[in-house]
């Protein structure tokens, strides 16, 4: 590399004399005018005659899929139970890990083929803290609204819709807070 031309001339401000900077303007200057679109669009959160829903996933603590959908996917691995399929419970829950959660649905991998439509309870652990006080479950029937066959073999990548959602918690509220 050469040192030519690494210097670039330096052109002076152009200068006004005190007395020409300190002149007012002729009136007042009127502002372009540029047409107004509102920055922030309103929804009502919750609509009577729809499920319950969360108010507000904290998406600005965890990750967000690029994707510009109405209610953003927050990228949790949460435990989930696969409690009944097509309103039969399961001998066994199964115990598995969302990938994303929203506050319509959630998308995770089963082992089990679950066909589009079917009606599924869920029960996913949203808080879980030692010694089982302060733990936040939420239990939901949903329907299954895709599949897909996951990367591992046999196992399946399932998109299922909340219909209703109920939160349990394992601790109690102090009696203070429960009279006004």
């Amino acid at each position: 590399m050469s040192a030519t031309k690494r210097a670039v001339p330096f052109e002076s401000w152009p200068t006004k004399t005190f007395a020409e900077a300190r002149e007012p303007a002729v009136g007042p200057q009127p502002v372009p005018e540029k047409p107004r679109v509102p920055a922030l669009r309103l929804a009502p959160l919750l609509v009577p005659g729809q499920p319950r829903r969360f108010v507000r996933v904290p998406t600005h603590a965890v990750g967000v899929h690029p994707e510009h959908r109405e209610y953003p996917r927050a990228i949790l691995n949460l435990p989930l139970r696969l409690r009944a399929v097509g309103g039969v419970p399961e001998e066994s829950p199964i115990t598995l890990v969302t990938r994303d959660i929203s506050s319509t649905g959630v998308y995770f991998l089963c082992p089990r083929l679950l066909t589009a439509g079917a009606a599924i309870e869920l029960e996913i652990v949203l808080v879980s803290k030692p010694l089982g006080l302060g733990n936040v479950v939420m239990a939901t029937m949903a329907h299954v609204r895709r599949t897909e066959p996951a990367a591992m073999p046999g196992w399946y990548g399932v998109a299922a819709s909340f219909d209703d959602v109920q939160f349990d918690r394992d601790d109690r509220v102090p009696s203070r807070y429960l009279h006004p």
